[in-house]
Formats: structure tokens, sequence, C-alpha cells
């Protein structure tokens, strides 16, 4: 180990100050006093202590101002006024399923729900109450009410679930509409991510008119994609305006990682203000159907049948009496077997309804999705080598489509 003298460690912590004092002069950090000559030192002001005393100051930015001394922009402003204000109105929502882990304790499931009026009922996603044997509703003072499924729509992944308020007074929040946003558009999501309770993010409405898939297959149309941060358990939470109007219900992200990497998509709040009366008095939204027995295309069966369309939907059946045989819709009568289903060849093959091109069953549950009992819609065909144009009136979907 090596030794040093007294009078070498006082030169060196000499030296170590002098060079910490240059340092600190030459980047700005220590500023001497100067003033000119016959001037009074007792008036300089040292550079510190003079940003501290100064008054604040406010630097322009894009029409808005930014307070140096912690005032608030009329940006932020709005987002701490739509935060206090329906923050309660937002809901955590946990479902119960007979799923159980490693340890055979069932697995929750939680997600985000909005209240929409004094009754306790709740709008949120059907996949956070999908298949639950039992949900929780918990407000945000902490109180848990037990819940109860109303109705389901799994095309638009919407549900409706409620609670008991028991007389208290509920905080909500309103629809607006998605019929006019515009892409630059300020959003934000409440919602609690990763049980991280009424959570705020704020961004733009990135992107309109969006056709998602989902992961059971169903596209669902008009989706509005924003980069408002939603991350798993934000699902089912409300997308609002800058008036505090709820314009989508958060329900999915495209994230390669699990988590936001600022693509995430929201329900139209006009797709729900159209479903929720049918959910709230049917359990279910009633829409309509062609009564056949649809066969989507593949190509085993497009090679067997010499068929010259690759895509659509073979009419196996069409059901005697109703409105598509009145229409003009054929089935099939060449009866033949594939696995354990008869398929009928020679019936009409479906390319196209209601303007929307027609590939494969999800396709056809989705040009449907928006239609009522009762309604005509334009059906193209391909019947032999030529197309046809049909107009079938709507018969009400069952629950148990054949297919």
């Amino acid at each position: 180990m090596k030794l040093y003298t007294r009078w070498q460690v006082i030169f060196f912590a000499l030296a170590g100050i002098a060079l910490t004092l240059l340092v600190t002069w030459t980047t700005g950090i220590l500023r001497v006093p100067a003033w000119e000559e016959g001037e009074d030192s007792s008036e300089a002001k040292v550079g510190i202590e003079e940003i501290l005393e100064s008054p604040s100051e406010s630097v322009p930015l894009t029409g808005q101002s930014v307070q140096f001394s912690g005032s608030i922009s009329s940006d932020e402003a709005n987002n701490i006024q739509i935060y206090e204000k329906l923050n309660e109105a937002v809901v955590n929502v946990t479902s119960v399923s007979f799923e159980y882990n490693w340890f055979l304790e069932p697995i929750p499931r939680e997600g985000t729900g909005s209240v929409i009026d004094q009754k306790g009922y709740v709008l949120t996603n059907y996949h956070v109450i999908k298949n639950a044997n039992e949900l929780s509703v918990t407000l945000a003072d902490g109180s848990n009410y037990r819940g109860d499924i109303i109705g389901v729509d799994p095309e638009n992944d919407l549900a409706v679930i409620k609670f008991d308020p028991q007389g208290r007074r509920l905080a909500t929040i309103s629809f607006g509409s998605s019929a006019n946003l515009r892409v630059g558009q300020k959003v934000l999501a409440i919602g609690n991510p990763f049980a991280l309770d009424r959570t705020l993010t704020t961004g733009i409405v990135s992107g309109l008119g969006r056709p998602v898939r989902t992961d059971t297959g169903l596209l669902i149309k008009e989706m509005i994609q924003t980069d408002a941060s939603i991350n798993p358990g934000n699902s089912g939470g409300p997308l609002l305006n800058s008036k505090g109007e709820m314009i989508g219900i958060n329900t999915m992200i495209y994230s390669p990682s699990g988590g936001s990497v600022g693509i995430g998509f929201a329900v139209p709040v006009d797709t729900a203000k159209r479903v929720v009366p049918d959910l709230l008095r049917y359990g279910k939204v009633q829409r309509g159907w062609i009564d056949i027995v649809p066969v989507q295309l593949f190509p085993a069966l497009v090679r067997y049948a010499d068929l010259n369309v690759s895509e659509g939907i073979l009419v196996s059946e069409v059901e005697p009496g109703s409105n598509a045989e009145t229409a003009g819709l054929k089935g099939g009568q060449q009866a033949v077997r594939y696995g354990r289903s008869i398929i009928n060849l020679g019936g009409d093959i479906i390319v196209e309804v209601d303007g929307t091109p027609i590939a494969t069953l999800m396709d056809l549950l989705g040009a449907l999705e928006d239609n009522k009992p009762g309604e005509t819609v334009e059906v193209k065909i391909i019947r032999g080598r030529r197309e046809q144009t049909l107009y079938v009136k709507l018969s009400t979907r069952s629950q148990n489509i054949r297919f």
C-alpha cells in the first residue's frame, strides 16, 4: 500500500477543490457576481437566488402557456376537471370462473366498467365477464357489490351488468357521439390497468373505421384507434372526449409484448347506443338473418364441385317457407359427405351482402351485425356461372345457427 506525506495530502485536497470550482464555474452552475465600477456589491445577486426570487414567466406554446411557478395550462386543467368529475363513475369489474391455478384457487379476471345510470347499470366488454360464475363491482371508495349479467353482445365485445347501489347516489358517464370524430382529436382513457384503480391516460384519435378481428374470429367494424395508453385491466373502460362524454369503450391493444405500444382500439359509442337497448330488454341483440344453412368454401370443396369462385358462402339449404326462399335463394340438391357433415352441392354461392364482400362465415355475420329483423338487404350470388342480385327480407337470428 502506498503512503503519502501530510503535505502531499494537503496538496491533493487543495487541487481537488480548485478543480471542482473550475468545473462548476465553466458549466454555469456557479456564477461569479459582477458589477460595474462604482456599483455597490451588496446590490449584486447570485444566479441561483435570482432564478428563485424572480416572478414566474410563461413560455408561449401553440397558443397556450406553461407556467414555471406550478400553474397549469388550459389543456391540463381540462384533463383534471374531467378526471375529478368522472373518475368515480369508473368501476373495477372482477369476474371469477371455474378455472384454477396450480394451487387450485379460482382465477379472477379484472377489467373496467362505466356506470351509465343511477340504477347501477354498468357498460363493459364481453370478454371481461365471459364465462363468469361470479361478478363483483368495486366503486371508487372501495365498496364492493355483487354484479349480475344483464345482456351480452359477443359480436361487438360489449356487455351490460348491474349491481344494486342500495339507494346511494352514483356518478355516471353520459354517452356522446362517435359519428363526427376526427383524427387528431384529443381523447382521455380512464381504467384499471394492472389493478391500478382509475388511472388516467391521454392521447389522440389515431385512426377511424378500423376493422379489427377478435381472437374468436369475429370482425368488429368501425373501431376507433388511439395512442392513449391502454393496458390489461383497461378493457371496458371509457374513452372520453374533451367534454367528458364517452365516445368509445376501450377494448383491445395491438402489442407484441402484451403492454401498450400506442396502438389501442375502442368500440365506437354509437355502436353501444345501438345495442344497449336490446341488451337491457332482451339480454341479447336482435339481429336479422338469412334463413339458410351456410357452408364456407374451402379448397377441397371448390375443386370437387368445380366451382368458378374460390371464396364465398355456399347455400347448402334454404329453410322452407322462409323469407330467403321467397326472395329466390336456392339450396343444393346433390348431397355429399365431408367428415361428419352433409353438404348439398349445386346451391347459390353468396359473394356479397349489404355491400360487404363475403369470403367467410364471420364476414356474413359481420355484414348483418347492424341489420334488424324485417329489413331488406341486397345479396349478390353466383348461380351456375352467372352473378345475380337478390333482395332478401331478414328474419330473426336464432341463438343456434345451423352451420
